[in-house]
């Protein structure tokens, strides 16, 4: 009862369905069908006495599919109106004026109203849609039987669109997860980086400190803040971590860099992993030696996964003056079961984590057979 209760209020909060799309060529084609269907309908339909207030009607009310997203509530008001006042006008006279059967199109919008509309457009045109809806099968006299399927079909629509609205949500809700938890990883990744070095700040000032009988006062004294600068930036820099990875445990297991990869090659389950490192490695930022070693790990754990048939996963990692480049593939089966670039969340994260540092990633198939993943980073991490 109390969620009955709330609903209006939630409904009304609700707001319109982010990025609803444009009027596209596929919308003009639409209406360009619709006409073409309602005049064929008219050549070969024999009660034509009806026609032209229906066709009128009908044909009027077509291009309000053009607008069916970008402004639901109207095009509903519009639509839905204009057939509540036939439906009046065929019961104060009474007589037999059957509807078009192109009218069916007007589904699209209470489809529409639910999908993007706003709550309050929601809670304004349903009762509208409800009520023209009423009275167009009151004037037609409709059975029991027609009534209810009328109904469900109506409300089939409105479910529908309501259905794919949050499907769309949820959807976004999950990416919007897969960026935060790459977020917080490479959080983690640079914490581990600024603590390395903010902890040889320390040490330095303590040894400078042990050693100040020798040097003047004024050196002293910047160690002192040296040593108060780096403890307190070690203290916040903790709070953060411990802040973006809420509830878990803290993990104090250095974070891996681009020499653990061999470790991943040692795996007996599973294709065989190659990895070929080449180029100047020694002197990458960690924060891109972290990211090179997760986006190589990540690579691998897809092509488990996914890759049919395969028997071997090549790891190549490259450096030159400005970047280090990172290509993993294999040699799976041809086939459609993968996921395309564009849909995969362990990818998105990928993509999420290089874009942070500067860099890109991309993955696709390989013009023979089996997937490759590229990624290519600035070796010194994002410019600030």
């Amino acid at each position: 009862m109390r969620l009955l209760r709330e609903l209006p209020r939630l409904l009304r909060s609700e707001p319109r369905a982010p990025h609803p799309p444009g009027v596209g060529k596929g919308d003009w084609a639409l209406l360009g069908a619709l006409v073409a269907i309602g005049l064929v309908e008219l050549a070969v339909r024999l009660d034509r006495s009806w026609a032209s207030a229906s066709l009128l009607v009908g044909f009027a009310l077509t291009p309000t599919v053009l607008w069916r997203r970008s402004r639901p509530l109207l095009m509903v008001v519009i639509a839905f109106g204009a057939s509540t006042a036939m439906a009046l006008t065929r019961l104060s006279i009474g007589g037999d004026l059957p509807r078009l059967h192109t009218t069916a199109f007007l589904l699209l919008l209470p489809y529409s109203l639910l999908r993007w509309g706003a709550g309050r457009d929601v809670m304004a045109g349903s009762p509208i849609i409800l009520l023209s809806a009423s009275l167009g099968l009151l004037a037609d006299r409709a059975k029991a039987s027609d009534v209810i399927g009328a109904f469900a079909v109506l409300l089939s629509a409105m479910a529908l669109g309501a259905a794919i609205r949050y499907r769309a949500r949820a959807r976004s809700h999950e990416l919007e997860q897969v960026k935060l938890r790459e977020r917080a990883q490479l959080a983690r990744d640079l914490h581990d980086t600024v603590a390395h070095h903010v902890s040889a700040i320390a040490i330095r000032a303590q040894a400078g400190l042990a050693t100040s009988s020798t040097n003047p006062d004024a050196a002293i004294d910047a160690l002192r803040v040296i040593e108060t600068e780096a403890s307190r930036t070690l203290t916040e820099m903790r709070a953060m971590v411990r802040f973006l990875r809420r509830d878990e445990s803290a993990d104090l297991a250095p974070s891996p860099r681009i020499a653990d990869l061999d470790r991943l090659a040692h795996r007996s389950e599973g294709p065989e992993i190659h990895v070929e490192l080449s180029g100047d490695l020694d002197d990458l930022s960690p924060s891109v030696s972290a990211a090179i070693y997760r986006l190589a790990q990540e690579s691998i754990t897809n092509a488990r996964r996914h890759a049919r048939h395969a028997t071997r996963i090549d790891v190549g990692v490259s450096a030159d003056h400005d970047s280090v480049s990172l290509r993993v593939s294999d040699d799976g089966a041809p086939t459609n079961g993968r996921q395309p670039a564009s849909v995969g969340y362990g990818l998105l994260g990928m993509i999420e984590r290089a874009e942070l540092l500067g860099g890109t990633c991309h993955a696709g198939p390989r013009p023979e057979r089996g997937w490759t993943v590229t990624a290519v980073l600035p070796r010194r991490g994002p410019a600030l």
